[in-house]
């Protein structure tokens, strides 16, 4: 498999997480060697990323995003980058929460499913960035 890079730009509102997800659809049809477990993980991570940025920054003008997703033999990686104001974000390792806790688990969720979370603040946009290495044959 050689690097594949797709990129989506989507705006909430009117768009939502579906809008990733049918990306995400359009990149595993060109990707078929990624593993439905690498891809549920994977997936799962980046739509509860979309989601918290949806929910937390959208503000009242709402949020525009750029996505941009690479698969390549090695692993999968994401960028999202968004319009909305920075949040004075800081990215620790997190554990869940207890199960009675209504919030709390976005950050967590993501990191336990992906080897890599940053974020960083570049040129008046929030820029997140996910990794996850391909498993070896067998795994999964």
């Amino acid at each position: 498999m050689t690097e594949e890079r797709k990129s989506l730009v989507f705006s909430s509102p009117p768009d939502d997480v579906d809008a990733v997800h049918e990306f995400l659809e359009t990149v595993w049809a060109q990707n078929p060697g990624v593993s439905e477990f690498e891809r549920m993980a994977f997936e799962t991570a980046l739509i509860e990323l979309a989601s918290n940025v949806i929910q937390h920054a959208a503000g009242v003008t709402g949020v525009t995003c750029v996505l941009s997703v690479t698969a390549d033999e090695n692993g999968l990686a994401a960028t999202l980058a968004d319009t909305a104001d920075e949040g004075g974000i800081v990215l620790l390792d997190r554990e869940m929460p207890d199960e009675l806790s209504e919030s709390g688990r976005g950050i967590a969720l993501i990191q336990a499913l992906v080897d890599e979370l940053n974020y960083e603040r570049v040129d008046e946009r929030n820029v997140w960035t996910i990794t996850r290495a391909r498993e070896e044959p067998g795994e999964g």
